[in-house]
């Protein structure tokens, strides 16, 4: 049951590792185009946003979503972080490391 609620943090280059499964991100707007986003995330990833996304470019998001097979990313929910500025990303880097690095404490790879 606890596999159901895990939401491991993820960056972009970790997408291919979590196809259908859902993940928690947190990345940086640089594109908007009608129900997609892209977001810098390590790297770019596209966005599909959901009707409650109100995303805004040069802002900081955290996004809950699920992992397509294009890897794409279907939006559950989004939160803005403020502007990107304001965020430490080294700390958010690490983080997502030491999830990966220890991945028993947080998620299952099965």
């Amino acid at each position: 049951m606890a596999d159901l609620l895990s939401t491991p943090r993820i960056q972009t280059p970790h997408l291919d590792a979590f196809t259908s499964k859902t993940v928690r991100l947190i990345g940086r707007v640089t594109q908007l185009r009608g129900e997609q986003a892209t977001i810098d995330c390590s790297g770019a990833l596209t966005a599909i946003l959901n009707r409650d996304a109100h995303l805004t470019v040069g802002h900081a998001v955290e996004i809950v979503g699920k992992v397509n097979s294009d890897l794409s990313v279907k939006v559950l929910r989004a939160t803005d972080l403020g502007r990107e500025g304001e965020i430490d990303w080294a700390s958010i880097d690490a983080v997502v490391d030491a999830t990966h690095r220890y991945n028993e404490i947080f998620y299952s790879t099965d």
